[in-house]
């Protein structure tokens, strides 16, 4: 506005004898849709009365854009904080302030009208008036938004300590209830450690399309999230379909005080995804626990095959793979060389030579059932590879 309207003292006199009026109107206007801020507004009315003089005093006199003294942009910050935190939608708190806006312009625009204040001083006022609704509905917003915000930030950083809790050895029953109550999450009877390869990209972009019910992991090296029941209701199908293609581990599913288990299976199992000996996407741990359990220390793997295998350490590395597979493959196949060459894609004289010369290098052990076993344990995921073979982490 340019200037304060003339007779701005008997303007703001008017204005305020109907302000009792507009507080009726706008309570009764509120009570059909939002009876709760129509009570609100009946049980502040001396409070709204000071602000309302305040407000017409500014509004007269053109200063509505200018800073306030009384605060009031920071008490309608808290007007939208309260409406977050009360789990309220922002636009109904936005729609009740047009509708006090409509019945106290209504108001203005009859008192300007017997003061007959003429059109300029009258459009001063309706641009003050609409402004100063904008920016208490802009505060309400603002304050609103960082509610929301905060209120974000603060129960990640509790669903992550809660994360923390559940895979740790401190995840008591009671401790996780506490933690979980904090977070605001359901403890489920069951879960399970979902994990995704490093690189993947695939895999990371999946991890942030799951559901709010699961628990975001975000470790150095190490992505994922705790699924609750995954065996309930068809979600293990959803699941495999979601992480198709992702690289990505699902690990046994187990009672919320096992996960510390079920996460060191999870990522045994995503390291032999990795090096290949788990070649499936996605990985279902429970499918593959025999794998697991043998690979699980390579150390020891690595141990057993040197011992099992020694007598073909002399063969040249071509002959030697090809002795491993075969011998591999008659193991599983209980001796059935027809199946064996079938398997191979090799003739069954061939399969006939190569299995008299493993009895050759091997002698009566390759009889014993103790040593069957052991080499088949040693040679079941395929046959020994150098360090430098596997791919790169």
């Amino acid at each position: 506005m340019d200037t304060a309207p003339t007779g701005s003292d008997g303007l703001v006199a008017a204005l305020l004898a109907r302000v009792p009026a507009v507080l009726d109107e706008v309570s009764a206007a509120l009570l059909t849709e939002w009876p709760d801020y129509s009570r609100f507004l009946d049980a502040n009315r001396i409070e709204v009365g000071v602000a309302a003089h305040l407000m017409l005093d500014r509004l007269v006199a053109g200063e509505i854009d200018e800073p306030t003294e009384f605060g009031q942009d920071e008490l309608f910050e808290e007007i939208g904080r309260m409406q977050w935190r009360e789990g309220r939608d922002v636009s109904t708190l936005l729609s009740a302030f047009q509708l006090g806006a409509r019945v106290f312009w209504r108001h203005v625009a009859e008192v300007a009208v017997e003061l007959d204040l003429g059109p300029r001083p009258l459009a001063g006022l309706a641009e003050g008036v609409f402004a100063f609704v904008d920016r208490l509905s802009s505060s309400a917003a603002h304050g609103f938004v960082l509610e929301q915000s905060e209120a974000a930030v603060a129960r990640e950083r509790l669903r992550e300590e809660l994360v923390e809790l559940l895979l740790s050895d401190r995840a008591t029953e009671g401790a996780v209830a506490a933690a979980a109550a904090r977070a605001r999450w359901t403890v489920p009877q069951q879960a399970a450690v979902v994990l995704v390869q490093d690189d993947s990209l695939l895999g990371h972009g999946v991890l942030s399309r799951f559901d709010p019910g699961s628990l975001l992991i975000n470790r150095p090296r190490m992505a994922g999230a705790i699924v609750p029941d995954p065996e309930q209701g068809g979600r293990r199908q959803r699941l495999a379909s979601l992480l198709r293609g992702s690289r990505a581990v699902v690990g046994p599913t187990v009672t919320p005080d096992r996960l510390p288990a079920g996460l060191h299976i999870a990522e045994v199992a995503a390291r032999l995804q990795r090096t290949g000996v788990l070649p499936v996407d996605p990985v279902f741990a429970d499918e593959h626990l025999d794998a697991i359990i043998v690979h699980r220390d390579a150390r020891l793997l690595e141990g057993l095959r040197l011992q099992v295998l020694r007598p073909l350490e002399a063969s040249p590395p071509a002959s030697r793979a090809r002795l491993c597979e075969t011998l591999s493959s008659w193991l599983r196949h209980l001796g059935d060389r027809q199946a064996v060459a079938a398997e191979l894609h090799v003739h069954p004289q061939t399969v006939r030579y190569r299995l008299a010369r493993l009895h050759e290098l091997f002698g009566p052990q390759l009889d014993d059932p103790d040593t069957r076993s052991r080499l088949l344990l040693a040679l079941a995921w395929g046959a020994p590879r150098p360090p430098e073979a596997d791919p790169p982490r």
